[in-house]
């Protein structure tokens, strides 16, 4: 075997790192191989971590949740299977503390459990505030509950102190450190306090109408498991199940729990998004750098033909250095991407605090064959053509230069490198929406830089304009390609930051002020009947005269025309989910202030009638004259579609996708909500600030003692919590951002530095023929400068668009760019490309005319 290519290649491989003739190749991969395998890191330790604890995620081998009591029939079945089996109960409700302890109140997640929780993994509890956690089989005693430690700190308690829930007084006695079905530590917007199930009917909190959910956990032998779970799934998918069964979901560790993974799973997606951009960008480098690399090797080709060396050697040996380099690369992105997704663990510590497993080898084999790719199919092509040059280049410089890759090779590497770029993005959509967008984003820009230089060089009058802008427009519109591909890589990477700023900033900005001073700030539920007048008249008495007030149904969706429907009828996840639970239904002779109708008529007072939020009727296939049925708590109501609305769920008031024009709905149990702007703290008397109370007296807290069953949710600090995990994951995506800018600028320096040798040729003859070197050095800084400006200017009126498109269709309100912002983008692209320019351009002005001269012969 001839081996010959290998010494030839090696011996090319150290004297063109030596010379820096690959450092922008290595670059450009290893930063898109450190983004992608940054979050791939991250991704593979996290899902490990969930296959890891899923029994204990779960509280079980199997767990079917349901909005009602689990039905009989399941109960028996795992009984007959001799499986063993636990039911909790979970909902929102209000925790406070006694008069005498201050009063506060704060909303929590309540949680029954009976005797053998749970059934997998175990407890962690501590006997103090701070202290250690220990592990424990018990469960709450009979009056007492066991909570997490920022309830005690949000309502100033201490353990062996009361807790007010309901009619229910519970003795605090430990604090939960972790609850093994809880979700191993993802985020919840409410403190947990677990008791005694045998205490929850006392509490008098669970009332028709009530938001409760059940979990009925099972464990057991494998084999029986897995009987339990196929006899469950064939239970409920069967055709006209019983409508107690509607609603049962079934949970296991193939089927897993959505919920516990969808806020980092989003989390995921918007980092793909950003790695994915990253890579993106760097193979446009990889692109430019290799095809000027190839053009620099174009004479030592020739020579080493002269000297006998077949083609196939040559072709072998460069594609030797090139596999070798891109090895080096990839090793060396792998590597800085293990060390930042500690970042990622960091930056997101509050969505998963549980310890995640080590990274298995997949993240590094796939950033190895990432790497490989991306240098082999964007790279190799030009480089290939190297074995082609004909020896007789070596007296005739005009003769083997480079062609244009062709469209079969190209296409193949793009459609490669494509494929595990959706690959990486672990979401279809997602993936092609990134490379196609990417791909639109680049013929825009490279479309409309190919007219500015063309409209240019038209509008420059050579007789009266300064010859340095002469000589810049000659240069631009003499090489119109490398302008266009320097002008549309600049203006990609200026594309992401400036959307990145906007969204950071402006847009969650205008977002939040888009909500009223006024907006309701409080959601009050599960208000009894009998509760209405009183309740209405502690809100004026507290000063709060504009409220909300309806009162809230549950019901599900049996029938659609007469026809029986399941979520199997309907495709896609949210039609099956909207279909397998309850609706919260409601009446009202007059149609809310907030709401739009928007196709067919409200008329108040009108008989088996219902108006219908436009969303859900186009994500059903509902319309006009549909008839509907209703299953709310056993009685079933037929109605017809009499108008559709459109609703403003930002808007912060109590919203309903079903409503009746009634005043009235007879023998269906019901609740009330409201939802209302809480006033101000109220000073308290002297003499009750001397007997120990708080000097500032809540309207929640006295809201919660006149009515000890409602559940009041703070929409302030709800959305300030939702607001802080956003933020993380806007830091997270930030932090990674730093590849996709380094990418960019790469491209830019690289689309810079691929045309120095003409540049340099060209200054050459201006040189000789007696320019100054100021004057080329303004030409050279006017050309930047306008590659700069017209990126930018670009770059901002995409942004523009899209931050308007985000604004319009995603966060609903109406935004309008600042004026200010193409000036500051043009401004931004063109420090940019000075920037660039003057690092990979410095050496062309200062070689000496001679030099460049006899090289360009």
């Amino acid at each position: 075997m001839n081996t010959l290519f290998l010494k030839l290649g090696w011996k090319t491989l150290l004297r063109d790192l030596r010379a820096g003739e690959l450092r922008l190749l290595i670059v450009a991969v290893t930063l898109a191989v450190a983004a992608l395998t940054a979050v791939g890191f991250f991704a593979d330790r996290l899902k490990g971590g969930l296959q890891r604890d899923a029994q204990q995620l779960l509280g079980g081998d199997a767990v079917l949740r349901s909005d009602a009591q689990t039905p009989a029939a399941f109960v028996s079945k795992a009984q007959a299977l001799g499986l063993k089996a636990v039911t909790t109960v979970t909902f929102p409700t209000m925790g406070r503390a006694p008069d005498e302890n201050g009063g506060a109140s704060k909303l929590v997640a309540f949680k029954g459990v009976p005797d053998g929780y749970p059934l997998r993994g175990n407890m962690t509890v501590a006997e103090t505030l701070n202290g250690a956690g220990q592990t424990t089989r018990d469960i709450p005693a009979p009056g007492t509950a066991w909570a997490d430690a920022s309830l005690l700190d949000a309502l100033g308690l201490t353990l062996g102190q009361t807790l007010l829930m309901g009619e229910g007084r519970f003795t605090l006695t430990r604090i939960i450190v972790q609850e093994p079905d809880r979700g191993a530590g993802f985020i919840s917007f409410s403190p947990r306090v677990m008791v005694n199930q045998a205490d929850v009917a006392a509490t008098g909190l669970i009332q028709p109408a009530s938001r409760t959910h059940y979990r009925f956990a099972v464990a057991g032998d494998p084999a029986a498991v897995k009987a339990y779970v196929k006899w469950a799934t064939d239970e409920i998918k069967k055709p006209g199940a019983e409508s107690g069964i509607r609603g049962v979901r079934l949970e296991s560790l193939e089927s897993g729990s959505p919920e516990m993974q969808q806020t980092l799973e989003r989390a995921e997606k918007f980092l793909n998004l950003v790695a994915l951009l990253a890579a993106l960008l760097s193979a446009v480098a990889v692109a430019i750098v290799a095809r000027s690399f190839a053009a620099k090797h174009l004479d030592d080709c020739a020579m080493l033909r002269v000297l006998g060396q077949p083609q196939r050697t040559i072709a072998l040996a460069y594609g030797f250095e090139f596999v070798v380099a891109g090895l080096f690369a990839s090793a060396l992105g792998v590597a800085l991407g293990f060390a930042v997704h500690y970042g990622f663990v960091l930056l997101l510590a509050g969505l998963v605090e549980t310890a995640l497993p080590a990274a298995t080898l997949w993240p590094v084999m796939f950033g190895m064959g990432m790497g490989l790719t991306l240098l082999l199919a964007f790279g190799l092509p030009p480089v290939l053509q190297l074995a082609q040059v004909p020896p007789l280049r070596v007296i005739r410089r005009d003769v083997g230069n480079l062609k244009p890759a062709s469209l079969a090779v190209l296409g193949l590497g793009m459609a490669g490198f494509a494929a595990l770029l959706v690959t990486a993005s672990s979401d279809l959509k997602l993936g092609l929406i990134a490379v196609g967008g990417f791909v639109g984003a680049v013929l825009v820009f490279a479309v409309a830089s190919f007219a500015a230089v063309k409209l240019l060089r038209a509008s420059v009058n050579e007789a009266t304009a300064p010859r340095w802008l002469v000589l810049a427009t000659r240069q631009l519109s003499a090489r119109p390609v490398y302008a266009v591909v320097q002008i549309s890589a600049l203006a990609v990477g200026l594309l992401a930051l400036m959307l990145l700023v906007l969204l950071r900033t402006d847009l969650i900005s205008s977002w939040r002020q888009a909500t009223p001073a006024d907006a309701p700030n409080r959601f009050v539920i599960n208000i009894q009947p009998e509760q209405g007048d009183a309740f209405q008249q502690a809100l004026r008495a507290g000063g709060v005269t504009k409220f909300d007030w309806y009162p809230m149904i549950r019901g599900r969706l049996v029938a659609i025309n007469g026809k029986a429907v399941t979520p199997d009828d309907f495709e896609g996840e949210r039609p099956k989910r909207l279909l397998d639970r309850d609706f919260n239904l409601s009446n009202s002779e007059q149609p809310p202030s907030h709401n739009q109708v928007v196709a067919g008529r409200w008329i108040p007072g009108e008989k088996d009638a219902i108006s219908v939020e436009e969303g859900l009727a186009e994500t059903l296939g509902l319309k006009l004259g549909d008839r509907l049925r209703f299953d709310m708590a056993g009685q079933f109501s037929d109605t017809t579609i009499t108008s559709l609305r459109k609703v403003d769920w930002s808007s912060m008031h109590v919203n309903f996708f079903v409503m009746y024009p009634v005043a009235r709905l007879a023998d269906v149990p019901a609740t009330y909500i409201s939802a209302f702007r809480a006033p101000e703290p109220a000073p308290v008397s002297p003499e009750a600030a001397a007997s120990g109370q708080p000097r500032l007296q809540s309207f929640d807290n006295q809201l919660v003692r006149a009515f000890p069953n409602i559940t009041n949710v703070d929409m302030s600090s709800t959305l300030n919590q939702v607001q802080r995990v956003l933020d993380q994951v806007i830091r997270a995506v930030e932090f990674l951002f730093g590849f996709t800018l380094a990418a960019g600028l790469v491209v830019l320096f690289a689309a810079i530095t691929a045309t120095r040798e003409e540049r340099a040729r060209d200054f050459a003859i201006m040189r000789a023929v007696g320019a100054r070197a100021s004057l080329l050095r303004q030409v050279q800084r006017a050309e930047l400068v306008g590659v700069g400006l017209l990126a930018g200017f670009l770059a901002s009126g995409v942004a523009l668009a899209v931050g308007w498109g985000l604004a319009r269709y995603v966060f609903g309100f109406n935004w309008t760019g600042s004026w200010t912002v193409p000036i500051l983008g043009s401004l931004t692209g063109a420090a940019l490309a000075l920037a660039a320019g003057w690092w990979g351009l410095r050496s062309v002005l200062n070689t000496p005319v001679v030099e460049t001269l006899r090289k360009a012969q």
